[in-house]
């Protein structure tokens, strides 16, 4: 192996390093974003609130993750803490203005709400029944 072989080699994980915390720089910076454009929406959300944190949770009658991981995950929720949560589900197809006023980008997407109705954590994608019960945990 010579010097500029192993150099070069040095030089591409030094950028792919880069790359891959550039992208979750970028990534936690639009959730921080995400999450300060819905804290205080309060007398905008789709629902009541109940006295308990909710998950709102906005789907489309098309997204095989929704119906194959992301229901059976939020049913686990359900069983687990039964009458210490809500799960508000939406059609992003049939509410496409309240799914832009929420920057959901894609689905799922999962929104962790307290109690006094701000927004504490975003969810985009999948989100397991382990990570949803762990934020929850934290809400309450």
């Amino acid at each position: 192996m010579s010097n500029s072989f192993i150099l070069d080699t040095i030089i591409r994980f030094g950028l792919a390093l880069v790359i891959i915390l550039g992208g979750l720089l970028v990534y936690w910076a639009f959730n921080k974003l995400i999450l300060q454009k819905t804290r205080d929406k309060s007398e905008d959300l789709p629902f009541e609130l109940s006295g308990n944190p909710v998950i709102l949770y906005f789907t489309t009658p098309n997204c095989m993750p929704c119906k194959t991981v992301q229901r059976p995950a939020l049913q686990k929720v359900r069983d687990k803490l039964a009458d210490r949560i809500e799960i508000v589900e939406v059609d992003a197809t049939q509410k496409p203005s309240l799914a832009r006023q929420w920057s959901v980008l894609s689905v799922p997407t999962t929104f962790i709400i307290d109690t006094n109705g701000k927004t504490r954590f975003v969810n985009h994608g999948v989100a397991r029944a382990d990570k949803l019960i762990a934020q929850i945990q934290q809400v309450v």
